[in-house]
């Protein structure tokens, strides 16, 4: 058996004209989506995420309105700044970039940002109505993987799903997206991690895995069900000598040997990456149309 790949860039694709059609819509009824970024100090990765993300704004028609702070900004400063971001009518999504430097504290900041703007899912109020089954702004890793599955043609009700991490990014809302009672769901859950007792006889149980542990190619084809589908989360950069820059990225799952055995599977990169900043945009613009009902009401 040979899988198939599992194209994210191509599947990114299809929901960013979805989602230009959206904003053209809305845009004749007088409403520019708007997103919102913060980036406080110059972490390299950081900047690049954001620069990507103000990059696919203009792409879409979204407004970006990015803010750049010193890294010696304070807790109180970050504060001041969402609540205005909270209360400016053009931004429909706040993203506050992390991590954040040590004198701040990330889970005051995202408390401060307000529900109906929470482009990120990351917000308690978003997290409880995703537990129960309420509409919200869903993470946008978590969201992503389940559009990969749905747009894959892979049916996930009676389906074991195990998933590898327990993170608040990934693991625990993508287990709450895939139980729920609906479309895309209705799969039974299970969320293994490093305390898991036998995680190979677990893994071995999946027919469709995803891992998101952040361990380069901890799992290797012998644990994977034959057939079963693998969604690779994990993102690891290692040594490559024979790579132009000496190193490589791989996935939390060794691809080779396991693409003997899956009969779908996501490559890193290339994979759920590309849905990650999508369903940011995706996020932003629920919240734009939710705003024009709101105000048509």
């Amino acid at each position: 058996m040979s899988a198939k790949i599992i194209d994210g860039k191509a599947v990114a694709a299809g929901i960013r004209e979805e989602l230009k059609e959206r904003i053209a819509a809305l845009a004749a009824r007088g409403v520019v989506p708007g997103l919102a970024t913060v980036l406080v100090g110059e972490n390299p990765a950081s900047k690049s995420y954001v620069g990507m993300k103000q990059k696919m704004c203009a792409e879409l028609g979204i407004l970006s309105v990015p803010h750049h702070l010193p890294a010696q900004t304070s807790q109180e400063e970050l504060l001041r700044l969402v609540d205005e971001l909270n209360n400016d009518e053009k931004v429909h999504g706040i993203l506050v970039q992390l991590p954040l430097p040590e004198q701040i504290d990330e889970k005051a900041v995202i408390e401060a940002i307000s529900p109906e703007k929470d482009a990120d899912g990351f917000h308690p109020v978003s997290l409880g109505r995703l537990v129960i089954g309420m509409e919200g702004f869903r993470p946008c890793t978590p969201a992503g993987v389940q559009e990969l599955l749905v747009r894959s043609g892979v049916k996930l009700s009676g389906k074991e799903v195990v998933i590898v991490g327990r993170s608040n990014i990934v693991g625990k809302p993508l287990a709450n997206i895939l139980v729920q009672k609906a479309d895309g769901a209705d799969a039974t859950v299970t969320v293994a991690h490093s305390r898991t007792k036998d995680l190979a006889a677990v893994v071995r149980r999946a027919d469709v895995l995803v891992a998101a542990i952040g361990r380069a190619e901890m799992i290797p084809g012998d644990w994977i069900k034959p057939g079963a589908v693998v969604i690779d989360v994990g993102s690891n950069r290692v040594e490559d000598p024979g790579s132009k820059n000496g190193y490589k990225w791989v996935g939390d799952v060794h691809f080779e040997s396991a693409c003997r055995v899956a009969s779908l599977i996501t490559p890193v990169p290339g994979g759920v990456g590309p849905m990650t900043i999508v369903m940011l945009m995706t996020n932003t613009v629920i919240a734009a149309e939710r705003t024009l009902a709101h105000r048509e009401k």
